[in-house]
């Protein structure tokens, strides 16, 4: 007996041992994501290879643990990897692809990140586009009275970005001191280096080339202290250009050879176009016009618009062809989930009908029972009264054979009375009878005499026994 319990005490400590492992090691497991995500958004500015990198491992570990947020924030982090590497259109299949991932658990500020990475996407190829995603970015955060300082004041910075661009640089430095103001009281390094790079360029945009470099080496400083290198590549481009503007020849070509260097170590084509042009510029301002015209000043400035016309064109086809795929995934899941359901009902009808025959039999058998039950209450009650009826005979026979018992011991008292008086009463003649036989043998008497003695005894001895048969069968003489 104390075997089969101390078995059954180790199995049950071993499934609970096994549940806390299993646990735990989902714990690590999630917490490895985690890890994954942040050390490739730490990486998105200085290697977005790298930051691709994570972000795969990442979202291939939270697809195995079908932990819904890791896959969500892994599918951000590519798309901004993506975005980093000049990669627009990958960029965007990964936002949307996030978009719906924070969606179905929900994250309300994941679709804040993600509709405000999608309007840095159309920064610079569709200004009214890049708005709209940030408008729907404030009204979704205001909406759901959030509060995250760092996503407020990322969405004042795009707005700063997408104004610049459209040279409305009133609002876009209003923008940039929202965005400045709110950073001032948190430890934001990324985003107080940009902020403070668009302050800078808005100021020199504005002639301001001092306030400009005060604020743009203030953030190259950030820059580098973080290894954040797209950002110290357009802080060199900027520097460059305030340099050209003010014949600072030298200082200009260091500035556009650093940030040569960083566009080329990023892969970013975009940034590298840039520095051509500002090459141009400087070796124009040089009156360095052989080299000038190896930039191509023209067909750049025609590739740049085709560049923004195309890749806005590209992003809103990409965007349809997503909806579109994601309409025929819903239907398909649709017809699935039809399908499903109509199986489903198919099922249900069956064990429905099964169901029914099984109640129907347990019914039947109930009845069945309680007509069982009914002939056996009515067969105990017969046999209860037959019982009673045993009882009562039995009663009455115990009577019957006390009566008998007590008659019999009267008649054998009577029949002992009478035998022992019969014999009291007969042995007196037959003692006569024997001494006159004794009296005639010695001749003491004589014959005649002898003989009529001994039929006197006869006669009485004959009396006496017809007078006891006569008590013995008269009720009414019951005493001798």
């Amino acid at each position: 007996m104390k075997k089969p319990l101390a078995y059954l005490l180790l199995l049950f400590f071993a499934i609970v041992s096994s549940m806390h492992a299993g646990i735990a090691r989902g714990k690590q497991d999630t917490s490895e994501v985690s890890d994954l995500i942040i050390r490739g958004f730490d990486m998105r500015m200085t290697d977005p290879s790298q930051a691709a990198n994570y972000a795969d491992r990442a979202f291939n570990l939270s697809k195995k643990l079908k932990f819904q947020k890791g896959v969500a924030d892994a599918l951000r982090l590519k798309g901004l990897s993506e975005n980093y590497l000049g990669h627009a259109d990958k960029a965007i299949e990964n936002y949307l692809q996030a978009l719906d991932a924070y969606k179905l658990i929900p994250n309300v500020l994941g679709e804040v990140r993600i509709y405000l990475n999608i309007s840095s996407l159309y920064q610079n190829v569709d200004y009214d586009q890049c708005i709209d995603y940030l408008d729907l970015a404030m009204d979704l955060y205001a909406k759901k009275k959030l509060d995250n300082k760092d996503i407020l004041a990322s969405i004042y910075i795009n707005y700063g970005n997408v104004y610049q661009l459209k040279k409305n640089y009133t609002k876009a430095y209003a923008n940039y001191r929202k965005c400045h103001d709110i950073i001032n009281q948190d430890d934001n390094p990324d985003l107080s280096a940009l902020v403070l790079a668009n302050l800078g360029i808005v100021e020199s945009i504005t002639g301001h080339q001092g306030k400009a470099k005060t604020y743009l080496f203030e953030s190259l400083k950030l820059a580098k202290e973080h290894e954040y290198n797209q950002l110290i590549a357009q802080i060199n481009l900027t520097l460059a250009d305030i340099y050209t503007g003010e014949e600072s020849f030298d200082n200009a070509e260091k500035c556009l050879d650093e940030g040569k260097a960083y566009a080329t170590l990023l892969k970013n084509e975009h940034i590298l176009q840039t520095c051509r042009f500002n090459s141009y510029k400087l070796e124009l301002k040089r009156k360095n016009y052989e080299k000038a015209l190896m930039y191509l000043q023209d067909i750049y400035r025609l590739d740049s618009v085709t560049y923004r016309s195309r890749n806005s064109a590209e992003l809103s086809l990409y965007q349809a062809n997503y909806k579109q795929e994601k309409l025929r995934t819903e239907k398909n899941a649709m017809l699935l989930r039809q399908r499903y359901d109509r199986n489903k009902f198919i099922g249900t009808i069956v064990l429905a009908s099964c169901l029914i025959i099984v109640i129907l039999l347990l019914v039947n058998n109930v009845k069945r029972k309680a007509e069982t039950n009914k002939m056996l209450t009515d067969l105990n009650a017969e046999i209860s009264t037959q019982k009673d009826n045993l009882d009562k005979i039995n009663h009455y026979l115990e009577e019957i054979i006390d009566d008998r018992t007590k008659d019999l011991q009267l008649k054998n008292k009577k029949l002992s009375d009478y035998s022992s008086h019969l014999s009291h009463q007969v042995r007196g003649p037959i003692a006569t009878l024997k001494g006159l036989m004794n009296l005639q043998q010695e001749g003491l008497v004589s014959q005649e005499e002898c003989i009529q003695l001994m039929i006197k005894c006869v006669s009485e001895i004959d009396d006496k026994i017809l007078d006891m048969s006569d008590m013995l069968h008269n009720p009414e003489r019951s005493n001798f």
